[in-house]
């Protein structure tokens, strides 16, 4: 019974009293009043039928004390997993005489990406004839015919021309083709070799034409592994966050969430856009993440203790300004109950003021707060 109501008692009983009325009368009156202030403490609440909360999909879940993730907003773009990726380049300076992959392909490791010609590719081509030829020649006729030292040289010298081929780019199989090549009389191969993928991947870029020439180190090809990608967070400078080497953070794209984790922190400013760069690893579980993509990210972090929240749609504000929430007494009745509201926690906040386990209305609570006030009930009991 609230104070009011024990006032309107009080001051009834005096006038009963005062006019003479019997003990028994009074206890008659004083019935009528507590049933009426009943009626009306019932009236704070409503009951539906299952048929009625299944067509306004009205969900109740119990509420119970755990650890609960506060996240902070930052700007993010998708970049290529640096680690796992692959720039595709000459070592000489070259022409580009035929492309093998193009842009966007799966490429596998081993797979022939573009044919190159170069001048210096064909004398170290030649180079390497004459010193496999001289070191299988001189191998043969054994130490007992040429000195240690000749044979040391031969070596020297064939080990040489067979790096610098490695040097290029040339793989094993490649270098060793080079002497059947000449047997079967195809010296027009002279100068040309083929670059293959170092690795599996996407090829992300191509920036280049037929008969072009290249210098060394040009970027012919990018290859990456888009299983596992970054992403770089823009985070403002005087925002302290306390990150760690895998903290988990959230990437958002067109509705869809990833699990991401931070992988390295930046401790300098960027120049041009003054943030500072928080990197995250996300995998690409549906292959729909692309390098250049701009993305939400939202890190996440535990709650200090365990603590009581719903989600935001539980939360009714009442005609006075006090948050309330919907609780099930008994299956289909529901009743208002008024709380306090504590920290935030994403799309959660926390409550105070509710019994632990607790059935609430977590989806649905607006229809059940617009069918009291169909029934000119206020919430509030005001």
């Amino acid at each position: 019974m609230n104070k009011f109501n024990r006032t309107k008692i009080a001051v009834f009983s005096l006038a009963l009293f005062s006019v003479g009325l019997t003990n028994t009368a009074y206890s008659s009156e004083n019935h009528a009043i507590n049933d009426a202030e009943s009626n009306s403490e019932h009236e704070t609440g409503i009951t539906l039928s299952p048929e009625k909360m299944l067509i306004a999909n009205i969900i109740v879940e119990p509420i119970l004390p755990k650890v609960h993730f506060n996240t902070v907003y930052a700007p993010g773009e998708i970049k290529v997993n640096g680690y796992q990726s692959y720039v595709v380049s000459p070592r000489t300076e070259s022409v580009i005489i035929k492309r093998h992959a193009i842009l966007g392909e799966h490429v596998n490791k081993g797979q022939s990406l573009v044919t190159l010609f170069s001048e210096a590719m064909a004398q170290a081509q030649a180079d390497y004839l004459i010193a496999s030829t001289e070191w299988q020649r001189v191998k043969k006729l054994g130490k007992q015919t040429v000195s240690e030292s000749r044979l040391l040289s031969a070596e020297t010298t064939f080990s040489a021309a067979y790096g610098r081929l490695f040097a290029f780019g040339l793989t094993d199989e490649a270098i060793k083709n080079i002497s059947q090549s000449i047997l079967k009389g195809n010296s027009t191969s002279f100068g040309q070799y083929t670059l293959t993928a170092q690795r599996a991947g996407i090829v992300l870029s191509d920036d280049f034409a037929q008969g072009q020439r290249v210098a060394a180190g040009d970027e012919i090809m990018l290859l990456a592994d888009e299983n596992d990608l970054w992403v770089e967070a823009k985070m403002a400078p005087s925002k302290k966050l306390n990150l760690s080497i895998n903290s988990p953070a959230i990437v958002t794209l067109d509705g869809q969430n990833y699990k991401a984790k931070v992988i390295q922190e930046a401790h300098t400013i960027d120049p041009i856009t003054r943030t500072r760069i928080v990197r995250l690893s996300v995998a690409n579980i549906d292959d729909n993440l692309h390098s250049g993509m701009f993305v939400k990210v939202n890190f996440q972090f535990e709650s200090d203790n365990q603590v009581m929240a719903v989600p935001e749609n539980a939360l009714i504000r009442g005609a006075d300004g006090d948050w309330i929430v919907f609780v099930e007494d008994h299956p289909g009745e529901f009743n208002a109950i008024e709380i306090e509201l504590g920290q935030s926690f994403g799309d959660f906040r926390e409550i105070i003021g509710l019994a632990s386990g607790s059935k609430v209305v977590t989806k649905g609570a607006f229809f059940v707060a617009s069918e009291i006030a169909k029934g000119g009930f206020d919430p509030h009991n005001h």
